[in-house]
């Protein structure tokens, strides 16, 4: 019976890419769109990627997300390194400043200034030069994005010219060396990357009485980071995060004082809502006009149950061919868009999300199907 569902499938090629199309459309929508919303979410968060060694992050109680600048007293970072179960702590200054290009241009940058000694807070991969290399006079890394465009500037004939090893510019009138090139993760904010020793970066940096932006602090062997989160926020009165806690804090301003969540949530409806009454009105109109057939297998002896399970199959058949289609074609574009602005990320989370919603567009669709197959009279079959 299930060879003879699928003659009748096939056989009626118009109902059936119908079908398809409507799946594909939903799990296309259903597929891309949450990849590219989580793609935007990873990158609020991806400055605390780049930065793994450290467990604990401290800041000022009223720093909401990692890219907001609130700075603290340069005594805070005694106070954390005298807090039990602290191994190290280190300073790092982030804050957007203004470049001026060899052409005069000014561009805002995201600066970072890692600490002096042991670097950590650096870029995580150095593709040009050494991390080693910002203790240079005036030394700074650029990411490979910034240097390559955003930073790139022209010369008096309007040629386009990337930063190189070597290149100077200006940060708040003073001298800046480019002595490296790092590959960096995209961020929400997508300003150019510049990395500098902490000290340094305090010299870029116009005066004022706070400057110190996050500690970073690694806890002792056998220490959970969690407990030692508490115990420096009770000691010194500061923020102190986990990077897991903090990744959560960061997303959940994002979520709440965006429309993100909203657009992309119609988008997906929208796609599911489309999808759903494409598949499932051709697939009523395919089970209608193939009546006659149930009711000439009705007639030869054919249970319900059999009838119900060929419906079952060409509806999971023609669902399955959509699944697949629809997210061939959200791989293709997630491919054909890496390395661009665009932000996307296909996780298995999100495979299992369109299934489900394929899913149930293949099981409304079903039952508007068997519905039609039980209520079938037999007798219509000798009537025609």
């Amino acid at each position: 019976m299930i060879h003879i569902a699928l003659e009748m499938l096939f056989g009626d090629r118009a109902k059936l890419i119908a079908i398809v199309i409507g799946v594909t459309f939903a799990a296309l929508i259903m597929t891309q769109q949450p990849s590219i919303f989580v793609g935007l979410i990873m990158r609020t968060y991806a400055f605390l990627d780049d930065v793994p060694m450290p467990d604990v992050w401290v800041m000022d109680p009223g720093v909401d997300y990692v890219e907001e600048h609130k700075p603290l007293r340069e005594t805070a970072l005694g106070r954390v390194r005298g807090v039990d179960g602290v191994a190290w702590a280190v300073p790092m200054y982030k804050n957007l400043q203004t470049a001026r290009l060899p052409d005069g241009q000014l561009k805002a940058i995201n600066l970072t200034g890692v600490d002096d000694t042991s670097m950590i807070g650096g870029p995580p991969k150095v593709v040009a030069g050494s991390l080693g290399d910002l203790r240079r006079a005036d030394g700074v890394i650029l990411d490979v994005e910034a240097a390559r465009r955003r930073l790139a500037w022209r010369d008096a004939e309007g040629v386009l010219h990337p930063l190189n090893i070597g290149d100077e510019f200006e940060l708040n009138d003073r001298r800046a060396v480019v002595v490296a090139i790092a590959e960096t993760s995209p961020d929400f904010i997508l300003l150019p990357k510049v990395f500098t020793t902490y000290s340094r970066a305090l010299d870029y940096a116009p005066r004022q009485a706070r400057q110190l932006t996050y500690i970073l602090v690694k806890a002792k062997e056998g220490e959970a980071p969690a407990d030692l989160a508490r115990r420096i926020s009770t000691a010194t009165g500061l923020k102190a995060l986990t990077a897991y806690d903090f990744r959560w804090l960061t997303i959940g301003y994002w979520m709440r004082n965006t429309g993100i969540p909203i657009n992309f949530g119609i988008s997906v409806m929208l796609g599911f809502l489309v999808g759903a009454a494409v598949a499932g009105q051709s697939f009523f109109n395919f089970v209608r006009e193939n009546l006659g057939q149930y009711a000439a297998l009705k007639a030869m002896g054919l249970r319900n149950g059999v009838l119900v399970r060929m419906v079952l199959v060409q509806a999971l058949v023609a669902g399955g061919i959509g699944y697949g289609m629809g997210v061939g074609l959200s791989a293709a574009f997630g491919t054909a868009m890496r390395g661009t602005v665009l932000a996307f990320a296909m996780r298995p989370e999100l495979l299992a999300f369109s299934f489900a919603g394929v899913l149930l567009i293949v099981s409304v669709a079903a039952l508007l199907g068997i519905r039609q197959v039980v209520q079938l009279d037999p007798a219509v079959v000798f009537r025609s």
